[in-house]
């Protein structure tokens, strides 16, 4: 298998309005972010992914850009961006911006000049179509409730936004558009960045042929009716040999609707497209498969979620590239969903479910807060969030839908985006150390016993938990290039598997689990050494496994 720095690195991603406040107006800044660069260098992590920190009016947090070229002012300023850019190489570590590129602002000047008449010179930046019968083209659904087409009174037409009506989408089949992304891409590259995140980057390319999608017994047509177009490929080649394969950086894709087949053509070996993807099917195990939303309080189940991450571990192996997350700022925190996430057993389920994620084949992520075992909130009003998700798919499911709002609440709650985006907790002083002023959103309560200054100084905290797995994969060709193999593939409780590469081999064994476990360590693993247990005085040759335990055996 052919080596890259990127596969052998292990990603922090920073979402910069809840990481760091350093003047005090309660949202996190790029001066924010350069002072706790020790605090990353210390965790032992090789690459920051910045959340965008680009010019916005801020309707989607930032993921609604108007200027790709300047910084949004609540984060500071360009010169700001070049000292967290310096700092960081200074400590040995790369940063990789986020590209967003299926969609601008409705702010920003292309599409100003385009929504000004049909005959501007940047009308075809954008999608416009005619009424159908009177009403939207098609039955296409925003991923933020309502519909994905926006009518525009001066020139006639509805524009698409698959997001926010604030955010409309690229018209990709325009040449001119491609050339103005890419020039802007190499502009970054040439700056000393190391690689992008590409937002929604399956969505680039729409259907040649708009028509109305299934509704799935939902109010709209299915998002992935727009996903995986016909000349996705064809633009990200385009992109690679215009942009990409000029500099020596990463690329992720965030590829909704991505498929395993699909999947090993955008991140293909042979370095055409793009280095890894981001697939989704794992991290919607937890829906609940009888009605049409992501919104649930179900437990993630262990054997689907086994089997699907086997699958992507067996069929990317050897012709594509892994990527190997739970966490972001779009999922709510994996001790809530598949751990335990009282205080009992938070901080066990936390390494357990780490354990068996940075031990696969692949590059793994942290998503700020996940080396602490941040956890969910528990909203218990609408008025709590600030995720323009939650927020309309709330109103959209009680008024539109009739569901019961005291059903619907905990459910939201519980899946929000805006789990992911509460304050990091620096320390137990005001705040959880993270402002001296009023924050964006309210910072977790648990803050007080949940901190990074706390787990800093306790040596078997996550924070030294998550400190050792990261170092054992830097030591360890296996770990990062090993063959995957599941055991117990059918075991409702336990999560074990194999790796191996020219005669090493791995144990991997997690009981994702509040009770004790039965589990005989195979006999060719018997003289096996415990490269890392987070029950440290246990004798794992005792065949029993406590709640939430996890160890790794090397021969």
């Amino acid at each position: 298998m052919k080596k890259a720095w990127w596969k052998e690195s292990v990603v922090y991603q920073i979402y910069p309005r809840s990481f760091c406040d350093s003047n005090g107006d309660g949202i996190g800044d790029l001066k924010g972010i350069t002072s706790k660069l020790d605090y990353l260098k210390e965790l032992g992590i090789d690459v920051i992914w910045l959340s965008p920190v680009y010019k916005s009016p801020n309707d989607d947090n930032g993921y609604d850009i108007s200027d790709y070229e300047d910084i949004m002012d609540e984060f500071g300023t360009m010169e700001d961006f070049d000292e967290l850019l310096e700092q960081a190489h200074a400590r040995g570590i790369r940063l990789v911006m986020d590209l967003v590129v299926n969609h601008t602002s409705d702010e920003h000047p292309w599409f100003l000049e385009s929504r000004k008449s049909r005959d501007n010179p940047k009308r075809d930046y954008y999608i416009w179509r005619d009424p159908v019968d009177g009403h939207e083209p098609t039955n296409w659904g925003s991923a933020f409730s309502g519909s994905a087409w926006q009518w525009d009174q001066k020139t006639g037409q509805y524009y698409l936004h698959l997001f926010s009506k604030k955010q409309p989408d690229l018209n990709w089949d325009n040449q001119k558009v491609r050339r103005d992304i890419f020039d802007m891409m190499t502009r970054w590259c040439q700056k000393g960045i190391d690689g992008f995140r590409m937002d929604v980057i399956s969505l680039i390319s729409k259907p040649e042929v708009f028509a109305d999608a299934p509704t799935n017994g939902g109010i709209y047509g299915a998002f992935d009716a727009v996903a995986n177009g016909p000349h996705v490929h064809d633009y990200l080649q385009e992109m690679n040999r215009e942009v990409l394969s000029r500099f020596d950086i990463m690329t992720v894709g965030e590829t909704a609707g991505v498929t395993l087949d699909e999947a090993k053509k955008y991140a293909n070996s042979q370095g055409t497209e793009l280095g890894m993807v981001f697939q989704f099917e794992h991290v919607g195990l937890d829906e609940d498969p009888k009605v049409p939303y992501k919104w649930s309080t179900r437990k993630m189940p262990l054997v689907p979620l086994k089997e699907n991450l086997t699958k992507w571990q067996l069929g990317l192996d050897g012709c594509a590239w892994n990527s190997l997350y739970f966490c972001n700022h779009d999922q709510p925190r994996i001790v809530s969903r598949l751990g335990d996430d009282s205080d009992q057993y938070r901080e066990r389920s936390a390494k357990a479910i780490a354990t068996v994620l940075h031990m696969m084949q692949g590059t793994p992520y942290v998503y700020q807060g996940e080396e602490l075992g941040m956890t969910n909130v528990g909203f218990t009003s609408v008025d709590q969030f600030r995720d323009l998700e939650s927020i309309n798919a709330y109103h959209e499911l009680t008024e539109k839908a009739g569901m019961d709002p005291a059903d619907l609440l905990p459910k939201i709650a519980h899946k929000s985006r805006d789990n992911a985006r509460t304050p990091m907790q620096w320390s137990d002083a005001p705040q959880a150390g993270f402002t001296s002023g009023k924050p964006w959103i309210d910072v977790n309560p648990n803050y007080v016993r949940v901190n990074a200054e706390e787990q800093m100084d306790r040596k078997d905290s996550v924070f030294h938990y998550y400190q050792k797995l990261i170092a054992l994969r830097h030591n360890s060709d296996l770990i990062v290039y090993g063959h995957y193999q599941l055991l117990l593939a059918e075991d409702p409780d336990l999560f074990v598997y194999r790796r191996e590469l020219d005669q090493r081999r791995l144990l991997v064994v997690a009981n994702l689990s509040g009770h004790e476990r039965k589990c005989e360590i195979p006999s060719d693993f018997a003289k096996g050494k415990v490269l890392i247990q987070n029950i440290s005085e246990h004798d794992i040759h005792d065949g029993k496994l406590a709640p939430y335990e996890a160890y790794v055996l090397e021969v």
